[in-house]
């Protein structure tokens, strides 16, 4: 389903005027509001008259987290207080957060960026969506509630945790639609089966999956315990919270609303923009924002463009499925890895569970070692020593066949390693302790 055809499957060349005319009017605000935007854009003798092409906003500075927190609470206003109706927060929990601020106007696109993203993974008004994402000051569970009501569904305000009550409430109401992170939809699975609760007997049918990094065999365990479409979306704080980008049915790739958020991919160690199709860090450009808008935010996501046209009649470009973050990214011995690797493999092997650990120490010869706790099936577990023990063998001789480096698995009983509601906690690194 398309929700908005107007602008999701505009001309290429009419949504670049587009972009362009918003990007200018951005710079010419900015420089106006914001003392942040302005000292930079003087240091690099810039004004929106410089800006004559989208390839011109190379010239722009970049923007980081550490600067919105450098700048708590009000430095990235670009408005009157008066003006702004809804305020939210990174759901980070060390550090200063970052500010988002909305106008009515903001709020307004951020229903409709959330609809496109709802209707991308089958939403019509004829669902009923059970919202496992967190309320308050976290953008998820507002965001897909805004983009539900918007399409016309009716919605189930859950938020995340008292998962029995979310089962109880997935039969009682015959939900067709989830939305909440990846692993809690897993876990959610895992109590279900615990109490006896065969989700693929109940309607439930589609769920859109965001707020940390999962990979594609992940995705398959999700559809084959509940029996749905499993969709993935993107979006984060600084920007709008989710509604930056989404699957449609294709599931090949995220389509970005760039009518509304203006996309690069850069070299995270450079800056420079990189050619179409080349993996790198993701950049946004907000160009529609009133209350807090942002100019070339890095996000440390890492994905690339995908040229092809997409079959769903959407001309927006799109992004892979992302494969980490460079702030997540372990260096073991010279060697790159993300956890989204170890998950892809591991969820590959027949007998484990999709819920791991991965630990990063110093060992005795101060080389980096990777422990890689790995939650066992319940009849695994129950079985010999030596079938354990080849499980084991295994686990370590694919990793180091697929990551190129070598690491110990620890094999653990079912539920083992804790839980989470919300986005989940893959990585301990205890070399920097």
């Amino acid at each position: 389903m398309i929700f908005n055809p107007e602008y999701e499957c505009m001309d290429v060349n009419t949504r670049k005027k587009l972009q362009l005319a918003r990007l200018k009017n951005l710079v010419e605000k900015l420089y106006e509001t914001i003392s942040f935007y302005r000292k930079k854009m003087d240091e690099r003798s810039i004004t929106s008259r410089d800006i004559h092409t989208l390839a011109d906003i190379e010239k722009l500075p970049f923007t980081t987290k550490d600067d919105m927190r450098e700048n708590f609470p009000y430095g990235f206003l670009a408005c009157p207080k008066s003006m702004i109706e809804e305020i939210h927060l990174s759901s980070g929990t060390t550090g200063i957060p970052v500010v988002d601020a909305y106008t009515r106007k903001d709020v307004e696109i951020w229903c409709e960026a959330m609809a496109r993203t709802l209707a991308g993974g089958g939403c019509t008004q004829e669902d009923t969506v059970q919202n496992c994402y967190g309320y308050g000051l976290f953008t998820g569970g507002p965001g897909a509630h805004y983009g539900a009501r918007t399409i016309g569904a009716n919605v189930l305000p859950m938020s995340s945790g008292n998962t029995e009550r979310q089962l109880m409430v997935m039969e009682a109401f015959g939900s067709t639609m989830l939305t909440c992170t990846p692993s809690y939809a897993l876990y959610m699975a895992e109590e279900a089966r615990e109490r006896g609760i065969d989700l693929k007997k109940l309607p439930i049918c589609k769920g859109c999956f965001g707020a940390e990094p999962w990979s594609e065999n992940m995705r398959k365990e999700i559809e084959a315990r509940y029996n749905m479409k499993a969709y993935d979306i993107y979006g984060l704080t600084e920007i709008i919270g989710p509604g930056v980008a989404f699957e449609c049915e294709t599931q090949d790739g995220l389509h970005i609303n760039e009518d509304l958020f203006y996309p690069e991919i850069i070299d995270p160690e450079t800056g420079q923009v990189l050619p179409e199709g080349e993996k790198g860090e993701l950049v946004f450009t907000t160009l529609t924002k009133e209350g807090t808008p942002l100019i070339r935010y890095r996000t440390r996501d890492i994905t690339y463009f995908i040229t092809e046209p997409c079959s769903c009649g959407r001309t927006t470009r799109k992004m892979h499925r992302l494969f980490g973050r460079t702030d997540d990214m372990l260096i073991i011995r010279g060697v790159n890895v993300f956890p989204s690797q170890i998950e892809h493999a591991l969820i590959e092997i027949e007998g484990t569970e999709p819920h791991y650990l991965i630990i990063v120490d110093r060992g005795p010869s101060h080389l980096d070692e990777i422990e890689l706790q790995v939650e066992v099936k319940q009849d695994f577990f129950s079985d010999e020593t030596k079938d354990l023990e080849g499980l084991r063998h295994r686990i370590e001789s694919v990793m180091r066949s697929k990551l190129q480096v070598g690491l110990k698995v620890k094999l653990v009983e079912p539920k083992t390693i804790e839980r989470s509601m919300g986005k989940s906690k893959r990585v301990i690194d205890r070399r920097e302790i």
